[in-house]
């Protein structure tokens, strides 16, 4: 219920846009598969910075 006022952590925004992105590639992938890696090269990009803040908080 209070889950609505809670603001979403960066961690939680990168999460949210590599999915999406992930998603993407996927169907660009049957289409045109040099987007498609595009696509690919930027939701690792993602996730290299999501690996960025979990070591930062350790």
């Amino acid at each position: 219920m209070f889950g609505i006022f809670k603001r979403k952590t960066e961690k939680e925004k990168l999460l949210v846009r590599y999915k999406k992105i992930k998603d993407e590639a996927y169907r660009l992938s049957k289409i045109d598969r040099r987007k498609s890696d595009e696509k690919e090269k930027e939701a690792n990009d993602i996730l290299d910075a999501i690996d960025k803040i979990e070591s930062t908080k350790k």
